[in-house]
């Protein structure tokens, strides 16, 4: 089994996000199966499983990104900081803004470095030039990327490469100052130079996010992650502190999975 080191986990953290008997179905088909899972705040939940198994899927229901999917609609519960994200007075914008997302594939816009990290806050209202230096500024640090870029901001972002843009789009996603960031998958397109800048800045988000990581590698979820959620065919089959699942699973598809036997 892959070694994991002891997560630095607190029982006491406080639940962030905690999801109760959700299903998500495209259509007549269920893509998530009755999923129950409780985000702590401030640490870093994987989720893990094979490809097709609704990893993706459970993550953008998250922040109701199935909204935006024609025939997608979503059951169950989810709790951000206790209120019901799916309830008629919760507003999908505030939603997004308290979490975000950054996807697999970098994305930047064509625009400039900083035209993309400010690009949030101005859509929200800001308009002062010097508080959005400052945002800029902060972000870009929280991404570990401002030392990189400092000096040429107002250059095209599509001159970055492949892992600048990734964390100029983690950057873009903190400059709102979200409360939680999801990530799908944010280094599987990456070299392993890169991927080892994005695991060690995930490891430094904590300090102010929530976080939770699809990924396919279970060496990088055991690596960065504090809580493990193993996904089978559309179901949540166990969930726990990363050295648990990657050591002493207590469930016959995990340990098959772990192990290697299918996946």
């Amino acid at each position: 089994m892959i070694d994991a080191a002891q997560p630095a986990t607190a029982s006491t953290a406080a639940d962030k996000i905690v999801a109760r008997d959700v299903d998500v179905f495209y259509g007549s088909f269920q893509a998530i199966k009755n999923a129950s899972l409780s985000m702590k705040a401030e640490h870093v939940t994987a989720l893990i499983g094979p490809s097709g198994c609704g990893k993706s899927t459970f993550l953008r229901a998250l922040d109701r990104m199935h909204d935006l999917t024609p025939g997608a609609r979503v059951e169950g519960t989810i709790l951000l900081d206790g209120e019901d994200i799916y309830s008629p007075e919760a507003d999908p914008v505030v939603i997004r803004h308290r979490i975000g997302m950054v996807f697999q594939r970098a994305n930047p816009f064509p625009k400039t470095i900083y035209e993309n990290v400010i690009y949030g806050p101005r859509i929200h209202g800001e308009r002062n030039r010097a508080k959005l230096d400052e945002i800029a500024e902060r972000a870009l640090r929280q991404a570990a990327l401002w030392d990189e870029v400092k000096d040429r901001l107002h250059r095209s972002a599509l001159d970055l490469s492949g892992g600048q843009q990734q964390r100029m789009c983690i950057a873009r996603a903190v400059a709102l100052s979200p409360e939680v960031i999801l990530m799908d998958e944010p280094a599987s397109a990456l070299d392993p130079i890169a991927t080892s800048k994005i695991e060690d800045l995930i490891g430094q988000l904590t300090e102010h996010f929530t976080v939770v990581i699809v990924t396919h590698s279970m060496q990088q979820a055991a690596r960065i992650s504090d809580f493990t959620a193993f996904f089978h065919l559309g179901e949540i089959v166990e969930v726990g502190p990363t050295n648990q699942i990657f050591t002493h699973p207590r469930e016959k598809r995990t340990e098959d999975y772990i192990t290697g036997r299918f996946g």
